[in-house]
């Protein structure tokens, strides 16, 4: 449900909230072509980011990336309010049945009920009339864009071939993993003298299975995890399904290597690529809708930044944060 909610122009993937330690007086933190930014608005655009966002344990770590966060809001509300400028200059309307259509197009894809929605958009503190709006800016400003923005919406074969060569690495194959793994728990709230003897077994461990014990047979004796029992068997993963410590480790082990030992908040571990399979780079012909696709999609993008730009250079902006 989350989909009917995070719909904007620009999205910001979001949680958490201010700290009463952080939180400041309102005030105006940049002119536009004489619309005013507060800081209320900032905050309020970032309010569900924070929580990913700023996680710095030191204070003045935290309050630098707070101010990061906010110039990158900040950053897209100038663009928002240059947009709207030009909106009204061109005229550009949208009617109550273009925003029906919308909303119901997004109701429709997540086979959700109007309460369904109202519910979930309540649980983001927000009511059906404030998200129509955000639906009406949105159509809004797609339109200021199709109709400023010119891009060819078929590429040559030569720029085709040229832009599946320069992103290689996004047309291979689903790829996934094998791994198998022995596990040593380490004690909650665990003294640092308890943390050594669990690394110092685990090292042992390891000691073993390069002289050439059998990675199995150390898992069945010395994993805490249930999947001792299969011989530290985890079976297959698609790439971002497992711990990014793990992930990491993987993806620079051959099949039937083990790795050094990586540590997680469950413990420390010892990891053997037992299998991979997937990631061979698909055939041009085969990958080439996609392409065509994601080709479009570069050059609009590409052209949206510049027009952004454009409108920035034509502006008055006077920033204050």
């Amino acid at each position: 449900m989350k989909r009917l909610v995070l719909l904007s122009f620009v999205i910001l993937g979001l949680a958490g909230s201010l700290s009463t330690s952080e939180a400041v007086v309102d005030r105006v933190v940049a002119v536009v072509n004489e619309e005013v930014i507060t800081l209320s608005e900032v905050d309020k655009m970032i309010v569900p980011f924070l929580k990913e966002a700023v996680k710095a344990e030191d204070r003045l770590e935290r309050k630098e990336q707070l101010k990061r966060v906010r110039r990158q809001a900040l950053d897209t509300l100038i663009e928002e309010k240059l947009m709207d400028y030009e909106i009204k200059k061109a005229g550009i309307k949208v009617t109550p049945r273009e925003v029906e259509a919308i909303i119901e197009d997004i109701k429709k894809q997540n086979k959700a009920t109007q309460e369904d929605l109202e519910r979930a958009l309540a649980n983001e503190g927000m009511t059906f009339e404030q998200y129509k709006t955000q639906i009406e800016r949105r159509i809004l400003r797609t339109k200021l864009v199709q109709w400023s923005v010119k891009v060819e919406p078929k590429a040559s074969e030569k720029q085709l071939r040229e832009f599946y060569e320069q992103n290689a690495e996004r047309y291979r194959t689903p790829e996934t993993l094998r791994p198998a793994h022995i596990l040593f728990r380490i004690p909650k709230e665990a003294p640092p003298e308890k943390v050594e003897e669990v690394r110092k077994k685990c090292q042992d461990v390891l000691g073993r299975i390069r002289k050439g014990d059998d990675f199995g047979e150390m898992a069945l004796l010395y994993s805490q995890d249930p999947s001792a029992k299969d011989r530290g068997d985890l079976g297959y993963f698609k790439k971002g399904e497992l711990l990014p410590a793990f992930e990491k480790e993987l993806n620079r082990l051959r099949v039937g290597e083990v790795g050094n030992i990586i540590r997680t908040e469950f413990g420390f571990h010892l990891i053997k690529l037992l299998d991979r399979r997937g990631g061979t780079p698909m055939p041009f012909e085969e990958a080439k809708v996609r392409v065509q696709q994601e080709c479009y999609q570069s050059e609009m993008d590409r052209a949206v930044k510049q027009f952004v730009t454009s409108l920035k250079q034509k502006s008055v902006i006077d920033i204050r944060l």
